[in-house]
């Protein structure tokens, strides 16, 4: 019966079949990239997600020494204990990428003037156990960097994927979008390394 079938089928026939076809595989296979990029962010997102929860494990035992010294940074103690406990509620969710880069720049940001008001507290400056704390959180940073140079690497591939003929049009067809990139912050930029501070005299 297939023999019969297949002859049939007049020869002229044929060439606009196996395009189709074609179109058909090369559609699919761009569907299953986009996908596996889609995925790949997602799980650079959950990597990042991760080594923040470390870094706000690490701030109350800071801000629980910083508090015994610093009387006159109650609001800024305040502030960062507010958004850290904002930031642990925040899901690692995709949909959620812009709101965890703006909250934790809003952190990062009051932690560095955390560093810079320590030179005004020359006991704190001298605490071992604040000195030993600030270092285990400078450590933390290095493994948060690292591990937002992988998301952006992984959001690079998905967002030229999405804004790229022909991936584009399947992306807006299967409704895959493009990610923010998480980028440091001013204070990081400038490279504030907490064990500075509490080595000047």
């Amino acid at each position: 019966m297939e023999k019969q079938f297949i002859s049939v089928i007049p020869v002229s026939m044929w060439i606009p079949i196996i395009i189709i076809a074609l179109i058909l595989i090369g559609l699919y296979m761009i569907y299953v990239g986009l996908i596996n990029k889609k995925n790949t962010a997602k799980e650079a997102f959950s990597g990042i997600d991760v080594q923040l929860k470390k870094r706000y494990d690490l701030i109350p035992n800071i801000l629980f020494i910083a508090n015994k010294f610093m009387e006159h940074e109650r609001e800024l103690l305040t502030g960062i204990t507010e958004l850290r406990a904002q930031a642990a509620k925040l899901p690692a969710d995709l949909n959620k990428v812009q709101e965890k880069i703006d909250l934790d720049n809003k952190i990062s940001g009051m932690m560095g003037q955390l560093m810079v008001s320590v030179e005004n507290y020359p006991q704190l400056k001298s605490d071992q156990t604040m000195l030993q704390a600030m270092q285990t959180y400078n450590e933390q940073e290095e493994h948060i960097a690292a591990a937002r140079r992988f998301y952006n690497s992984a959001v690079k591939e998905l967002n030229n994927a999405v804004e790229i003929f022909p991936s584009s049009l399947v992306a807006v067809l299967v409704n895959v979008k493009g990610l923010p990139f998480f980028e440091a912050t001013e204070t990081e930029r400038q490279g504030i390394n907490a064990a500075d501070y509490f080595t000047k005299h």
